[in-house]
């Protein structure tokens, strides 16, 4: 019997499939889960693991709303399959804060009107927090770069771009005084 057959032999053209154990450490918690192998990071997180702060967006990887850390850098979760993240850390927006301490994107964000409806601001803050990871004194260039793959139909980016900019100097201040 071949993997597109029922159990009693006719052929069918549904197969049948099988769920695969996996291992994922999200925002720092690891979590055993069975899930179907063609499963996104994005179904797995929303459904399996219960964290709906990532976004369904267009599910085509154009509007970033679903984008998440993946071993430090942000990924469409809409396009990852969850077994190319075993092994590497994930962190969802649920993870960016330390305990009630907000993450500065997130707090600049709120602070400046960064977000207004909020269903794209997780993927925004994520892809903004690996660019600062990345370059702690960033460009309005090189933000408006970071965040090009993020749609956002509310806010006009004005008040993001400015967000990523004041968290960026805010966490520089912070780290100076250290």
């Amino acid at each position: 019997m071949g993997p597109a057959a029922y159990m009693d032999g006719r052929r069918s053209p549904i197969l049948v499939a099988v769920k695969s154990r996996v291992t994922l450490t999200v925002n720092g918690e690891e979590h055993e889960l069975l899930v179907h192998p063609h499963h996104t990071l994005l179904e797995v997180l929303r459904e399996d693991v219960g964290l709906t702060g990532t976004k369904h967006g267009c599910e085509l990887g154009e509007c970033g709303a679903c984008a998440v850390l993946v071993d430090g850098e942000a990924l469409l979760s809409c396009l990852t399959l969850v077994g190319d993240c075993e092994g590497k850390p994930i962190t969802t927006i649920e993870g960016l804060a330390e305990g009630q301490t907000l993450d500065p994107l997130q707090t600049m964000f709120a602070k400046l009107g960064g977000s207004q409806c909020g269903y794209c601001t997780s993927g925004m803050v994520l892809t903004a927090r690996a660019l600062l990871d990345r370059n702690p004194d960033p460009s309005e260039d090189q933000v408006k770069q970071a965040l090009s793959g993020n749609i956002c139909r509310c806010t006009g980016y004005n008040q993001i771009v400015e967000a990523v900019i004041e968290a960026a100097a805010e966490e520089r201040t912070a780290g100076s005084s250290s």
